[in-house]
């Protein structure tokens, strides 16, 4: 297989805590635009009568994970501060757009081109790696990740609560100028880093194939979080639909205040991290798996309150836990394209998370919370056998 060897300017000196917290901070602002219409979607539903409302969640993972496949892989080629502060731009317009758009048909276009936007939040990722010693990478990438599950959880808090009292269009104008915000934060702490490769970009897209061709471990990792992150999307896109039942009645800002109860799993990255560094990732993997797949049982089972509370604190901590444990194998595996090589990873676990979310909405409408229930325990089932069958192989 020819190959070109991608090289860029590595950091001459360590990376600085305070640069490694901003890249968090923007990270998890950049991936929190995905999930503020999660909490509101009744409210959305409500204002903007049809089914296809329904699907905004749906179309927003899947414009990411067009993101991850399309924009990703120019962190190998392109210069990657400029990268990143463009797509915070371009991020804060698609909001903007989704703020002022008139009717259900244009909603759920305008948030394609957040979901595809918001990936910038994973060229931050592979490039804390990138500049992060060696020894230092599974904890650099797991505070990194920790940002990432906070935008991700507590957006969900955020958007409930600004839904709930000001109206779901506003949250998206509050989203906007956050965008700029963190675009003007990462063109001031991050360094230059320019790539040194003559590839161009249809060449470098053909090397996607090779490196998932040549890496089993890719394969797997990215089938085990696509199948965790279905369940994940399932729950939080059902989450508000199951409070507007009668026997809760609960409203957006109820079910945004659960993106608190699951920020416990934030402390996962870190210490999944370290983990990684000191004994390697394949226990963490498996023990995430089993916990989602534990979560979804109590789901099922324990229907009231608390037991979603339960649920969902071991939900986001086994996700997480994963999450940053397969990041460590895959981006071991060739250091010059990890931009690519997260391309393929992130891209199958947001492909899987828009599957679980269209699935979820159909299963939802056909046979309520056990059906939902149900595909959990299917996907977080799955990829518990995937990784026992890696574990008899080794």
């Amino acid at each position: 297989m020819a190959q070109a060897d991608l090289s860029t300017t590595s950091a001459t000196r360590p990376l600085a805590r305070t640069t490694t917290f901003a890249m968090a901070a923007a990270a998890g602002l950049a991936v929190a635009n995905i999930y503020y219409n999660q909490p509101m979607l009744g409210l959305m539903e409500h204002d903007l009568p049809g089914q296809i409302t329904r699907f905004t969640p749906t179309m927003t993972q899947l414009g990411y994970a067009l993101g991850l496949f399309l924009l990703l892989p120019l962190g190998d080629i392109v210069e990657r501060k400029r990268l990143i502060v463009v797509q915070f731009v371009v991020l804060a317009v698609a909001l903007a757009a989704v703020a002022i758009a008139p009717g259900a048909a244009l909603v759920v276009a305008a948030s394609l081109v957040v979901g595809i936007a918001a990936t910038v939040a994973q060229q931050i990722v592979p490039f804390a790696a990138h500049l992060s010693a060696p020894e230092k990478r599974g904890a650099t990438v797991g505070t990194v990740m920790a940002g990432v599950l906070c935008g991700i959880l507590l957006s969900r808090t955020l958007a409930g609560f600004v839904a709930a009292h000001a109206g779901w269009r506003e949250m998206f104008w509050l989203g906007a100028p956050l965008a700029i915000i963190a675009g003007g934060l990462m063109m001031v702490v991050l360094p230059v880093s320019r790539p040194d490769s003559r590839l161009s970009y249809p060449a470098l897209m053909k090397t996607l194939i090779h490196l998932w061709r040549e890496f089993p471990a890719l394969r797997r990792a990215a089938l085990t979080q696509a199948l965790l992150f279905g369940a994940f999307t399932a729950f939080w896109t059902i989450l508000a639909l199951r409070f507007q039942e009668p026997r809760f009645n609960l409203g957006a800002d109820v079910a945004g205040l659960f993106g608190v109860v699951g920020a416990v799993g934030i402390l996962a990255a870190p210490i999944a991290g370290r983990i990684a560094d000191r004994s390697g990732p394949q226990k963490v993997i498996v023990l995430g798996a089993v916990l989602a797949l534990v979560s979804w049982i109590i789901f099922g089972l324990w229907t009231s309150i608390p037991g979603l509370v339960v649920g969902v604190i071991l939900l986001d901590f086994a996700v997480q836990s994963a999450l940053v444990s397969n990041q460590h194998v895959v981006y071991a595996l060739r250091p010059e394209a990890r931009a690519r090589l997260n391309t393929l990873f992130m891209g199958s676990m947001f492909l899987g998370g828009s599957a679980g979310s269209a699935l979820a909405t159909v299963v939802w409408g056909a046979a309520g919370w056990t059906g939902v229930s149900l595909l959990g325990v299917a996907f977080t089932a799955i990829a518990v056998a995937v990784q026992i069958i890696n574990l008899r192989r080794v």
